[in-house]
Order: C-alpha cells, then sequence, then structure tokens
C-alpha cells in the first residue's frame, strides 16, 4: 500500500472521448471510402499490394506509423525517464537500417517479382525453407500483435478509467474493419494519417509540459542534474542494458530483423510504382522515425523535470512505468478538455497502425505462400474473398491474442524480446540467401534451427533470471516532495534483491543486453548455414540467377575485376540481364508466378526495367490485360 497521497489527477472527460471516438471514426471511413472506389478494379494484388502502384509520399508515412507502435508512444518516454538519454542514440540505428534496407535488401526483393517476402526463399533455395519462413512469421507476428494491443490498452485503462477490454476489442474491430474492406491502400492511407495524429499529440505534450516547467532551459538543467543526459557511454560490456554500442549495433541488429527483412514492411516498398518511388519512401520514412525518436525522447526529459521530486511510480501512484506518460498527460492537461482525448488518440495510432500493418502482411504471407500453393488455379474473384477472409481471420487471432499477452508480465520488453528472439534468425536465413551464393537449402534449414535456439535460449533465460540492476542501471528517482500519508517518512527507488539461488550463466550469458538478443540468432544462423552448406556441398553460383544475390563484394573490390569475379562464386553478374532469363529457365525454378512474369516480359531486360532512368518500375495490371 502507498505512503503517499495521490494528487487529483481527472479521469477522461466528455470531450476527450468525442476526439478519441473520432480517429476511430475516420480510420473506419478511409477503409469504407477505398471499399467503394475501387470496387469495380479489385483483384487479390490490388487489394494486398495497392496494385503496385503506390507513390513513395504515403508509403513514407505509413511506414513510419507501422514502424512506431504504442510501445514507442509510451514505452520510450518512460524509458528515458527511468534511465536516460542513451536512446537517442538510436537516431544512428535507425539511420544504418535505413540504408541496409535501401541498397542491399529493397533492390533483391524489388526486382524478384515477389508479393510475399518469403517467395525469396523458395528462389533461392526450395520450398521447405519457404514455408518454414512463413511460419515463424506468422507465428512471431500474432504474439508481436497480441502485446501490441494489450500494452496500450492496459496502460490507459488504469491511468484513464477506460475499460481495459473494451479497448482492446474495439482496437481489434476498428482495425480488421479498414483492412478487410480496402486492402493495403486503406492501411497506408490510413497510416498517413495516424502519423500526423501521432506527431501533433506529442508536440502538444511537449509545449504544454515545457511551458509548466520553466522553459526548455529549465527541463535541460533538471535533465542534466538527474544525469539524465549521460548519453555516450563506451563501456564494450554486452552485458550492460543500454551503452553506445548495445543501441547502436544491437539496435541495429534488432530493428533490421523487424524492418529489412519484415513482411509487413517490404510489402509496402515492392507496391510502389518503381524501385526509385520504394526507395526514396524509405529515405523519407528516416524523417519520420528520427521526428518522433525526437519527439518521445524530449517528452521523457521534460515528464522527468515535472517529476523529478515526487515520482509517481516510486510512490504507488501508478502500478508500472509504462503508465506514466498518460498519467503526466492527464496531470498537465487536467484544464484543457479534448487534449487529453488527443494523446489518447496519439498512443492509439500508433496501436492501429501497427496491428493494421500485422494483419495486411499475415493475410498476404498466407495467401502467397500457403492458399495458392494448395490452389493454384483460383479465379481472381474468389482469390480477392479469400484474402478478406484471411484478412478477417488474423484480426479475430490477434485481438483474442492480447487476452494470453495479459498474462506475460512486462509486456514492452516482452514484445522487444519477441522481435529479437524471431526476427534475428529471420535475418541471418535472409543474409544467408542474399550475400552468399554457396549457402544451400540445407545450410538455411540447419542456421534457422540454430539461430533460433541460441535466440530463444539466451531470451527465456533472461525473462526467467533478469540482469541485476548494477548492469541495468536505472537512475535515482525521488518522492521527496510528495505528500505524506500517516506521518510516514519519504521514500527513494531502492534496488530489488537478487534471488540467491541464481545459477551460473544467470549473471553471464542471461544477463546479455536484450538488444544483443536478434545479433546472437542472426550470427548464429550465418555461421551454422555456412558450415553446414560447405559439409553437404556448397551451391553453384552458375544456377543461381544473378537477380537473387546482391554483389556487395564490388564495393571492396572495385579495382580488380578478376577479384570481383572470384568473390561472385560463379554467379554470373556480368551477364546481360536478358541472360537472367535463360538461367532462371536452366534451374527449372517452380515458382509459377516467377517463370510466368520472366516468359511475358521483353527477352532483352529485367521485368520494368526503365533504363532512362536506370531504375524499375512496376507495370499495373491494367497495362498487361
Amino acid at each position: 500500500m502507498s505512503n503517499f497521497v495521490a494528487p487529483d489527477v481527472k479521469k477522461f472527460v466528455a470531450w476527450d472521448y468525442v476526439v478519441f471516438a473520432g480517429l476511430f471514426l475516420v480510420c473506419a471511413s478511409i477503409g469504407v471510402f477505398f471499399a467503394i472506389k475501387e470496387r469495380k478494379k479489385k483483384t487479390s494484388k490490388e487489394f494486398l499490394v495497392g496494385g503496385k502502384q503506390m507513390t513513395c509520399g504515403p508509403i513514407a508515412f505509413s511506414l513510419t506509423a507501422s514502424f512506431m507502435s504504442a510501445v514507442t508512444v509510451l514505452g520510450t518516454p518512460s524509458e528515458v525517464y527511468r534511465y536516460g538519454a542513451s536512446f537517442i542514440l538510436f537516431f544512428l540505428s535507425y539511420m544504418l537500417i535505413i540504408v541496409f534496407t535501401a541498397e542491399l535488401l529493397l533492390p533483391v526483393f524489388y526486382r524478384s517479382g515477389i508479393t510475399s517476402t518469403y517467395e525469396y526463399l523458395e528462389l533461392r533455395f526450395n520450398k521447405l525453407v519457404r514455408l518454414a519462413g512463413t511460419l515463424i512469421y506468422i507465428v512471431q507476428t500474432i504474439l508481436y500483435t497480441g502485446i501490441v494491443v494489450y500494452a496500450p490498452s492496459l496502460a490507459l485503462n488504469q491511468v484513464t478509467g477506460f475499460d481495459l477490454w473494451g479497448s482492446v476489442v474495439a482496437t481489434g474491430i476498428v482495425c480488421t474493419f479498414y483492412c478487410t474492406l480496402g486492402g493495403l491502400k486503406a492501411v497506408v492511407w490510413t497510416d498517413a494519417f495516424q502519423m500526423i495524429i501521432m506527431v501533433v499529440g506529442f508536440l502538444a505534450v511537449l509545449i504544454q509540459g515545457t511551458i509548466l516547467n520553466g522553459g526548455t532551459t529549465k527541463v535541460w538543467e533538471d535533465a542534466y542534474e538527474g544525469s539524465r543526459l549521460n548519453i555516450f557511454d563506451f563501456d564494450v560490456d554486452p552485458l550492460r542494458r543500454h551503452t553506445f554500442w548495445t543501441v547502436v549495433i544491437g539496435g541495429t541488429f534488432t530493428w533490421l530483423g523487424i524492418y529489412g527483412v519484415n513482411q509487413s514492411t517490404i510489402q509496402r516498398c515492392i507496391s510502389c510504382k518503381s524501385e526509385r518511388h520504394a526507395k526514396l519512401a524509405l529515405y523519407l520514412n528516416l524523417l519520420g522515425l528520427w521526428t518522433v525518436l525526437v519527439c518521445a525522447v524530449f517528452c521523457g526529459l521534460v515528464m522527468y523535470s515535472h517529476y523529478k521530486s515526487c515520482d509517481p511510480w516510486t510512490a504507488a501512484f501508478i502500478s508500472a512505468p509504462d503508465q506514466l506518460m498518460p498519467y503526466f498527460v492527464l496531470d498537465i492537461f487536467s484544464s484543457m478538455p479534448g487534449v487529453p482525448g488527443l494523446f489518447v488518440a496519439c498512443a492509439f495510432s500508433g496501436t492501429l497502425s501497427t496491428v493494421a500493418a500485422s494483419i495486411n502482411a499475415l493475410a498476404t504471407v498466407t495467401f502467397e505462400d500457403l492458399v495458392k500453393k494448395a490452389f493454384p488455379n483460383l479465379s481472381e474473384k474468389m482469390s480477392t474473398w479469400i484474402s478478406k477472409g484471411l484478412c478477417l481471420l488474423y484480426g479475430v487471432l490477434c485481438t483474442s491474442m492480447a487476452a494470453a499477452a495479459s498474462l506475460l508480465g512486462g509486456v514492452v520488453q516482452a514484445s522487444l524480446s519477441i522481435h529479437g528472439m524471431c526476427g534475428g534468425p529471420m535475418l541471418g536465413l535472409f543474409t544467408l540467401g542474399i550475400l552468399f551464393p554457396c549457402a544451400n537449402w540445407k545450410g538455411a534449414i540447419g542456421g534457422l534451427l540454430a539461430g533460433i535456439t541460441l535466440a530463444f535460449w539466451v531470451g527465456i533465460g533472461s525473462f526467467i533470471y533478469p540482469a541485476p540492476p548494477a548492469k541495468s542501471m536505472p537512475l535515482h528517482l525521488s518522492t521527496l516532495n510528495c505528500t505524506l500519508a500517516n506521518g510516514t517518512e519519504a521514500l527513494t527507488t531502492a534496488a530489488p534483491t537478487v534471488a540467491p539461488d541464481r545459477p551460473l550463466l544467470a549473471d553471464t550469458w542471461y544477463s546479455l543486453s536484450y538488444l544483443y538478443f536478434s545479433a546472437i540468432g542472426c550470427l548464429g544462423c550465418a555461421i551454422a548455414g555456412l558450415l553446414i552448406s560447405f559439409i553437404t556441398g556448397p551451391s553453384k553460383g552458375e544456377d543461381i540467377p544473378p537477380v537473387l544475390i546482391k554483389p556487395v563484394c564490388n564495393l571492396f573490390c572495385f579495382w580488380s575485376e578478376r577479384l570481383k569475379t572470384f568473390f561472385w562464386c560463379g554467379v554470373r553478374h556480368d551477364s546481360q540481364e536478358g541472360d537472367f532469363k535463360d538461367i532462371a529457365n536452366e534451374t527449372g525454378t517452380d515458382v509459377d508466378t516467377f517463370k510466368n512474369k520472366i516468359n511475358e516480359e521483353n527477352k532483352c531486360q529485367f521485368p520494368g526495367y526503365n533504363p532512362e532512368e536506370k531504375s524499375y518500375t512496376n507495370v499495373s495490371m491494367e497495362s498487361h490485360l
């Protein structure tokens, strides 16, 4: 029981509900609009990837909104409040992620003419590898989406009085509704709207919080005195939770697994009308990521300045750190009805965009990788209805998974760890396919199993035996100026005691920073995959279509054509673009859509190649007809 008297923080009023409900209505309206507008020309391709005629602007907004879920809106300010502003180092991680995705991964996916990211695995290896990748992605995404729905609902319920399961069900229904009706175009345009709501919500909190706490200079001084500005910690100890190296290196691996090879990201990129638009969308999206990150970090600093002498978490005014941001908003906007509703809309915008992206991506992967394989002769009308049915099914599953997420402890930490444990090995699998022509399907399967084993070993171990406070290093929080109850004394945060029966690995392997989970899975998969490939007989480069391999050695061996050819491992990167079709026919690859695309296009160039722009352009369905 708390030793302090909680201040009178108002709950939601009528205007807050009006603003919040308005967001849901606009999102649903977008789905209805696209369902009516394009009802006559709706094919499964149009529904799932927008007919591959989207432009860079809305795609950039959509990527940012999907990437910045409610975990960012609620979790990042709380992280900065408790641990300091070192989270801003993700500024560098995001830059590396976008460069690697745009220059290394996207060209391979875009030019191979795929709809599902995991089609690539069959083109490069075989059906078994594709099936393994698809199943891992489906399980990972359903688990993560359930957590994303539940986490903000829990935080907002306990602070605003908003009904927990009412918000969970409402979120699931709205996302499923506009995703099922409107397909990818509805998801993309709704994400663009939600991105605007998210930034406006952050800015409202920043402006009002800064004014109430004496201006920017005062907030900065308070953060400095509270050790919140010790950003550049170059300690190489991998057990430390956040240092320069864990955030920049570990963070890059973690988010590249989420971002670079994730279906919901790549699906948006390949829906662009040309490869140039897709790359431009990624780089514009980087500006959005930086904007949201800076807003979230500064909100954390403003929040610390406000509560530096009376921490509501330590004083037990709230029950979890993730509730700090909603509590802060209701505190500073108590005299401004409607503004707390805007922030709740901001938090739920992150949830809506992530859930909708996940539902659409799950439907695409299931349709392309499972349904079309089992029923190759489906009509377009039936394909479209099946796609909509899959959106509905996954909407129900993801909403139901929120109930299971309620049984987990730290839901925000759990969401990041799930991505690290599943996304890392998947990143390793695609790395094997794209960078190493010698990797064969046996190495791919063996490497994937090794990566998952390592990542889940360290991840589950860290859940059971959390790292000691000496490594996580939470900063000092005070309750000095809180109002005392019954004459009790003020408290400061105390380090939780460590259980004495911890095993030998608990303070080493299991205490590894959570940001390294993905790196362990990725490197484990890549190394084991290469070893198994060499033991079982490496693939012959001559049998691999050049478009499936990215010759990164060209960057380092530009002075020597002979050395470049050596590192190509037999892949005919120096052949004319038209030779790709001959190679593909020689290998007898059995992906029907891929072979049909090859046979239909001009014999002298890749599908959609524009020699004037030196870029690749998607050909619309109408032009084929």
